[in-house]
């Protein structure tokens, strides 16, 4: 079974410091506000690391910058009270401790909301599906100087998936807002795999598998990824769908949907 999430691209050949500093460099030029909708555990922290080296080789001027998410402030107590558990050294685990305004309280996150540009917020959640995100997008989303950072894989359905593909407005919290502020994806940021990285996976696999499902993402993706399997690597791959039964007896893998 392998994830198919990115099935069907290949990342563009970017650092992700090199996609975000422009972005960020152009916002806090014209005093803007740049809300990152991030996913609290582990994608945060690698922000917040980056901003910092960021900062530090002067590709981003020193604006303030938030960490508006309970999860992600107490994820990041976690990366730093067991460095053994992760690749980060105590300089790396210093530079993100450092990097950001921890919010944890309710009154100082909508205090935060009410704050003039320039700076950077990050908040839950990473696909606007909830969390505090939400306040920060409906009070800057109409500003033209301000933007909208998406740093991972936005499914569909989800807020950061129609921001993604160019809404103009966001239905939150009952009630219309307009997104006129400036919407990047920076791709860069996913922990998800591209196809090549996907396909040269299975097949550094030993003994080779005889029959690969590809699933986790959409549809498309999934089966983009199964027709380069058997092109690529000549072995036997599908997408399931939803609710399929696969029987595994005795060396033999047969499919069959329920009745």
């Amino acid at each position: 079974v392998v994830e198919s999430t990115y099935g069907d691209r290949t990342h563009p050949a970017l650092s992700p410091e090199d996609e975000l500093a422009p972005v960020l460099a152009r916002v806090a030029a014209r005093g803007g506000i740049a809300v990152v909708p991030t996913f609290a555990v582990g994608r945060a922290q690698a922000l917040l690391l980056t901003l910092a080296r960021l900062k530090a080789a002067q590709r981003i001027p020193d604006v303030p910058v938030y960490l508006d998410s309970p999860m992600a402030v107490d994820a990041t107590g976690l990366y730093l009270r067991h460095r053994a558990e992760h690749r980060l050294d105590e300089a790396q685990c210093a530079q993100m401790r450092d990097a950001a305004v921890l919010v944890r309280d309710a009154d100082t996150s909508r205090a935060l909301v009410r704050r003039r540009g320039p700076m950077i917020v990050l908040a839950a959640s990473g696909m606007a599906t909830g969390g505090r995100v939400l306040h920060h997008l409906a009070a800057h989303a109409g500003e033209p100087r301000n933007a909208i950072v998406l740093t991972g894989y936005q499914a569909v359905g989800t807020r950061g998936r129609q921001l993604a593909e160019g809404a103009t407005r966001l239905k939150i919290h009952g009630q219309y807002v307009g997104v006129r502020a400036e919407v990047v994806m920076d791709d860069e940021f996913s922990v998800h795999a591209d196809a090549s990285d996907l396909v040269s996976w299975v097949g550094d696999l030993r003994p080779r598998p005889r029959l690969v499902f590809c699933t986790h993402g959409e549809r498309s993706s999934a089966e983009a990824l199964a027709a380069r399997l058997e092109k690529e690597l000549r072995v036997d791959a599908v997408a399931p769908r939803l609710d399929e039964v696969v029987t595994i007896d005795a060396g033999r893998l047969d499919t069959a949907l329920p009745t």
